[in-house]
């Protein structure tokens, strides 16, 4: 992961914030110059600054978590698998459509001595680069190419990690002639079937059925500040009230928070973020997850593969399990 110094993007609820952490500059760039002693000043306003930033991203509403889960500087999948791996070679196409899809990409790697699969949705750093990934909006050939990649995992035995981060599948008039709805489905029934463990981690936004493409695991692992919902909020809002404005209402409605998710039984671990976000500390993050990754990772293979399929199995029929009340 790159260390520059790059401009800070700030969203808007950091504002206060930045204008504390500006302040600061301009007061220790006047003691420079007049040679005057403000240690003291400083350290009082880097405390309320540290304390200001603790509170912001404690109580965050879930349509700000949204603007987290899609900053732009927020560690990608490659950003992840380089941190974690110890060697990484990826694989590319999916052996049907002649193409490579570069918004899902993939590969094997070594983890802690392990021969494992990783894949996951790659977004871009810049707006040509997010053109060449379609803004990590995987195409039919991508799943079909994460999906190469799982089987190959399972006839070497090799653990597989996926890692979400999508608004979605590609929706586009190509992708559907393609097949994007079977892609998707296949993978969806296939992943069950693997012998392999299979643990997946939200890393950003977990969007709709592009995110289940790569979803179906043993254990689901999600970053504090990740969101996974079955439609973006914008697009929930358009369609219950005809008013993509209203996308901060619908985020609440969904529930679509990493606290939501394991409050409702859907999610099995959460990873807490560095205080400002993953991008504010990309390898402090990554060691949180290589972490969680290993000891998960661990559990999972004492467990005999019949034992992981049925667990697996179990754990999805279970989710959105309800009372009627009579």
């Amino acid at each position: 992961m790159a260390t520059t110094e790059k401009r800070p993007i700030l969203l808007d609820f950091e504002k206060p914030l930045a204008e504390l952490e500006s302040r600061i500059l301009q007061i220790r760039a006047l003691a420079e110059d007049n040679d005057v002693d403000v240690s003291a000043q400083i350290q009082q306003l880097e405390s309320r600054a540290q304390q200001l930033r603790q509170e912001i991203f404690t109580s965050l509403t879930p349509a700000q978590r949204i603007q987290v889960a899609r900053h732009p500087r927020r560690p990608s999948t490659l950003d992840y698998i380089q941190a974690i791996s110890e060697e990484w070679i990826e694989l590319h196409g999916d052996r049907r459509s002649g193409k490579d899809d570069l918004a899902l990409v993939g590969g094997i790697a070594r983890f802690h001595g392990h021969s494992v699969v990783m894949l996951g949705h790659q977004k871009g750093r810049d707006t040509k680069d997010n053109v060449a990934r379609n803004f990590g909006m995987a195409s039919p050939g991508g799943y079909r190419k994460a999906m190469r990649l799982m089987d190959h995992a399972n006839r070497f035995k090799m653990p597989i990690f996926t890692f979400i981060d999508t608004p979605g599948a590609w929706a586009g008039l190509e992708a559907e002639e393609m097949g994007q709805g079977e892609a998707i489905a296949y993978n969806l029934r296939e992943m069950f079937r693997l012998d392999s463990p299979i643990i997946c981690t939200v890393i950003g936004e977990g969007g709709s059925g592009g995110a289940l493409g790569i979803g179906v695991g043993d254990r689901l692992l999600m970053f504090e500040h990740s969101v996974y919902t079955v439609a973006s909020p914008e697009a929930c809002a358009a369609i219950l009230w005809k008013d993509a404005s209203r996308s901060s209402q619908a985020a609440e409605a969904l529930k679509i928070t990493a606290w939501d998710l394991k409050n409702l039984g859907i999610l099995d671990q959460l990873l807490a973020e560095p205080t400002g976000g993953a991008h504010a500390n990309p390898l402090k993050a990554a060691e949180s997850l290589e972490a969680a990754l290993l000891e998960t990772l661990e559990t999972l293979l004492v467990i005999s593969p019949e034992q992981r399929r049925q667990e697996r199995y179990r754990k999805f029929r279970q989710i959105g399990v309800f009372t009627e009340a009579t």
